[in-house]
């Protein structure tokens, strides 16, 4: 871990009256913190056991993760480290954050069940998604930019995961006579829970609120395609609470809706934050994220 990265006095502004003065120092530390590589092995393609066996063959050493036995984190190697090895290229492992893998883990699809990930590119969650249900969910996945979308198909493609539908659209143009059992809304946000050293740049009040409009419109719409008695597992990389807790309020209050409480896994930080929901710090492990489940009424 380096120095603390001082935040500029905007974000530190909403940080603060957020999380108060005694949390700054978590938050400045986290944001400096030079974390480990992890990823996912993809079990669409081979197993945990075959994967670990081949990173060991390969000369990479791991720690396991004890809620997750597809994630490894990786130890004094950097991604480049393994973009050229069988693995990558064909895709058994996927690059991702322990923070990222969450989502998918908190939403459980199963067999047959309808999934939509509204915002998915690059496509990591979607292909966990797919995963966890040994590839047998019938997933639906939008992403309305076009260069991210080709990202999205190509990561479909190595990964293994051609059952996923893949569309290039907004998912607010989706009519509302479709119907998913479950749904995944990673929200774009203002990245608070991501900053690095020139990121915050951009992230102030104003365009905090810019996210949230876009947030709530999306979760409304989320919870108009879901089916009654449906789940829908919200989150974003943001760690205040215009993103978060009051994006959730708001969108339960459009729908007959209610929190499904998220307890943390072993050994996963969090903050105080609105009853039921997740909010983890960034700190040498894990990127700043946040975490909320919706049940449909």
């Amino acid at each position: 871990m380096g120095g603390k990265h001082q935040v500029n006095a905007a974000l530190r502004s909403l940080l603060l009256a957020d999380h108060g003065e005694d949390a700054l120092g978590t938050f400045e530390a986290g944001y400096s913190a030079i974390r480990p590589v992890t990823l996912r092995i993809n079990s669409l393609k081979i197993t945990a056991e075959e994967g670990k066996n081949a990173l060991l063959k390969a000369g990479f050493s791991f720690e396991e993760v004890p809620w997750y036995s597809d994630a490894l984190i990786l130890k004094d190697v950097r991604e480049e480290d393994l973009w050229h090895t069988e693995l990558y290229t064909e895709g058994k492992i996927y690059l991702q954050s322990l923070s990222s893998m969450l989502p998918p883990l908190y939403l459980k699809p199963s067999e047959k069940e309808s999934v939509l990930d509204m915002t998915a590119a690059p496509g990591g969650k979607t292909t966990e998604l797919l995963a966890l249900s040994d590839g047998k969910a019938l997933i639906t996945a939008c992403e309305r930019d076009k260069n991210r979308f080709q990202r999205l198909k190509f990561n479909l493609g190595r990964q293994g995961a051609g059952r996923v539908t893949a569309i290039c659209t907004d998912t607010l143009l989706l009519d509302d006579a479709f119907a998913f059992d479950k749904i995944l809304l990673d929200a774009p946000c203002s990245g608070s829970g991501t900053v690095t050293e020139g990121r915050e740049a951009r992230i102030d009040a104003a365009f905090v609120e810019k996210c949230a409009v876009l947030q709530e419109k999306l979760l409304k719409k989320a919870l108009r395609l879901l089916k009654k008695g449906g789940e829908l597992v919200y989150s974003t990389c943001s760690v205040l609470k215009r993103e978060n807790e009051e994006v959730v309020k708001r969108g339960i209050c459009s729908c007959r809706s209610r929190l499904e409480p998220v307890t943390p896994f072993e050994g996963i930080p969090h903050l105080p934050s609105m009853e039921g929901t997740l909010c983890i710090p960034p700190t040498d492990l894990f990127e700043g994220f946040f975490l909320a489940k919706i049940v449909k009424e």
